[in-house]
């Protein structure tokens, strides 16, 4: 089914989505402009990282019918920058989740 991965990766940033607005960690924080340029920034810098996988030949795109089909270049699937500010995006999350808790648990230690 093409384009069953992309759905799944736009269906799965939808629900991180949901979880910043409800949380405000990174998108829908005071921060959101940093935010946003960190996740571009770690889009670029990984794009970059598979362009050079791709010219020494040691990334490869498999045939698989989960996939559009549509390259961006040789290779680089349309699917690949999304999966990739995907993950960022998901980074940044996780990181503004832990920071939020060490801060909670840190301000109850200095209340106890």
């Amino acid at each position: 089914m093409p384009g069953l991965y992309l759905a799944c990766l736009l269906l799965s940033a939808t629900g991180l989505a949901l979880l910043d607005a409800r949380f405000r960690l990174v998108l829908w924080s005071a921060g959101a402009g940093r935010a946003a340029v960190a996740i571009a920034l770690g889009t670029a810098f990984f794009l970059a990282w598979d362009a050079v996988g791709i010219a020494t030949g040691v990334f490869v795109k498999g045939d698989s019918p989960l996939l559009l089909g549509w390259d961006l270049a040789a290779h680089l699937p349309v699917e690949e920058p999304v999966f990739l500010a995907f993950l960022c995006y998901l980074a940044l999350l996780v990181h503004g989740a832990v920071s939020r808790r060490q801060e909670r648990t840190r301000v109850a230690d200095e209340n106890a």
